[in-house]
């Protein structure tokens, strides 16, 4: 695997309240965010089909555009082009209403209103592909997303107590990780990524990124041999390395699936990469912070 150059930074000008400072307060405005749009919406961050119900249409057609919503009784929720297809191809989104018909009724209304993108129509389907969840299932989902994330942060919190069997280093872990998650859930509510079955999987990978880097940092610091600051440039050295490494990754990932209008891979790849960079920024500022107070006390400038 290829390195990039980290540079080394000067912690011993900064004290652990300035180092703590910048992601503490980050985090404060995080949970403000998805407070008030708890408040004001009913839920932290908006919600897809996965967990809110609905039906989702693929269509391949000619009709413009702008007038693919007069073709159905409801309105749709979004319609979002794709691209790497030869013909025009849309995703059409509705929310649910409640009527269990209400999918096919409007794959109906899709065959009959839409123009297909040839002559011969029986060749030529107009409807590629049709997914409808229904509230119950919806909800259901949703309580086993959550459930999950919470058992794996339960369990991340277990292991970090497990390996290092000391209060500080192990809250610091458990903090960073809190941190990766909210701030990430926060800008999904502000940038409108909606929370599915894809993003919880990416908020799960977060969870697993983030003890990765913050064990790595911990156990070069409080288990290997050599000085705080020759141990924190050890591990900064393997750790950034590894987490830009897969930042650059997933950037390409997000970029290439907007690119071909493939928007649960983009809202995937750019919850990561949102993630991991929080995870940079509380791992080498929060925990670090934490760990030097643990060990070293109070640094002044």
């Amino acid at each position: 695997m290829s390195k990039f150059e980290v540079p080394e930074i000067d912690y011993e000008r900064y004290t652990n309240r300035q180092l703590a400072a910048i992601p503490v307060g980050i985090l404060v405005v995080a949970l403000v965010v998805l407070a008030g749009l708890y408040v004001t919406t009913g839920s932290p961050v908006p919600l897809g089909i996965d967990f809110t119900g609905g039906t989702e249409l693929t269509v391949q057609t000619d009709t413009p555009r702008d007038e693919l919503a007069a073709a159905f009784s409801e309105e749709p929720v979004s319609i979002q082009g794709t691209a790497g297809t030869e013909s025009p191809q849309y995703i059409v989104t509705f929310a649910d209403t409640g009527d269990s018909a209400s999918g096919s009724e409007l794959a109906s209304q899709a065959r009959e209103n839409l123009e297909p993108t040839c002559s011969n129509a029986d060749n030529c389907a107009v409807v590629q592909s049709q997914q409808s969840t229904t509230p119950r299932f919806a909800s259901s989902a949703q309580q086993t997303a959550f459930l999950g994330i919470g058992l794996a942060f339960a369990g991340m919190s277990v292991l970090a107590f497990a390996f290092f069997r000391t209060f500080v280093p192990s809250v610091a872990i458990v903090i960073s990780a809190f941190s990766d998650i909210v701030i990430p859930l926060a800008l999904m509510g502000v940038l409108g990524i909606k929370l599915s079955l894809g993003t919880v999987a990416a908020l799960l990978m977060l969870i697993g990124y983030s003890v990765d880097s913050d064990i790595l940092l911990n156990n070069h610091i409080l288990r290997r041999e050599g000085g705080f600051y020759e141990s924190t440039r050890r591990a900064m050295r393997t750790g950034v390395t590894m987490t830009l490494t897969s930042l650059s990754a997933m950037a390409v990932m997000a970029v290439t699936a907007y690119l071909f209008g493939i928007e649960l891979m983009a809202s995937i790849g750019l919850v990561l990469v949102l993630g991991l960079a929080t995870d940079l920024m509380n791992t080498y500022m929060l925990n670090l912070s934490l760990l030097r107070w643990y060990q070293l006390g109070e640094v002044s400038n």
